[in-house]
C-alpha cells in the first residue's frame, strides 16, 4: 500500500507539478517542488542508478529474510518494516522506470526536497532501532527466562522420577 500511494502521488506531481516545477502551500513553510533525484537519499551520489537498484534489492531482500529467520514481532517491528519496505519500492520503482526518483516535499527547515517514500524509510528505521533496542532485548529476556524456566522443570520431572526410581530399587531389595 505505501508503494502504491507513493507511485500515485508522484504520477500526479509528474503530470501536474513538473510543468511549473513549484507550488507554495504554506508561505516559508512548506512547498510542492518537482525535483528528479538522481542520487541517494538528499541528492547525494548522483548518477549510480544500478548501483542503488542493486542495493536496494539487497537491503529488501535482507529485511524480509531478518523477518522470517528471527522471527521478530510486535507491532511497532512490523509498523518499522512495513514503513522501510514500501518506501524502499516505492524509490526502486522510479529508479527502473524512470531512471530517477521524483522528489516534491520542500519543507523550509529541512533542505533537501523528499517524497513519501523517503519519509517512510525514515520514519520507518527510526521505529526499527526503537523496536530493536528498546522490545526485542525485553522479548529475548522474556525468552530466555522461559527457557530457563521449561529447563528447570524438565530437571526437576528427571529429580522426581530418579528419586521415585531409588525408592522403587530400595524396596525391591528388601
Amino acid at each position: 500500500m505505501i508503494a502504491a500511494a507513493d507511485q500515485l502521488v508522484k504520477y500526479v506531481v509528474y503530470e501536474h507539478l513538473a510543468p511549473d516545477g513549484h507550488i507554495t502551500v504554506i508561505d516559508n513553510l512548506f512547498s510542492l517542488v518537482y525535483v528528479e533525484n538522481r542520487g541517494v537519499a538528499f541528492g547525494m551520489f548522483q548518477n549510480h542508478q544500478w548501483i542503488f537498484i542493486a542495493v536496494t534489492l539487497i537491503l529488501i531482500a535482507g529485511f524480509i529474510y531478518v523477518i522470517v529467520t528471527r522471527q521478530l514481532h510486535g507491532k511497532l517491528f512490523y509498523t518499522a518494516a512495513i514503513l522501510v519496505i514500501g518506501g524502499g519500492i516505492g524509490n526502486l520503482i522510479d529508479r527502473l522506470f524512470r531512471g530517477f526518483v521524483i522528489d516534491y516535499l520542500s519543507l523550509s527547515f529541512f533542505n533537501p526536497v523528499c517524497n513519501l517514500a523517503d519519509y517512510c524509510i525514515t520514519v520507518g528505521a527510526v521505529l526499527l532501532v526503537i523496536s530493536v533496542l528498546l522490545f526485542q532485548k525485553n522479548a529475548d529476556a522474556a525468552k530466555a527466562v522461559e527457557q530457563t524456566a521449561d529447563t528447570e522443570e524438565a530437571g526437576s520431572s528427571d529429580d522426581e522420577e530418579d528419586s521415585r526410581s531409588t525408592a522403587d530399587g530400595e524396596n525391591d531389595g528388601e
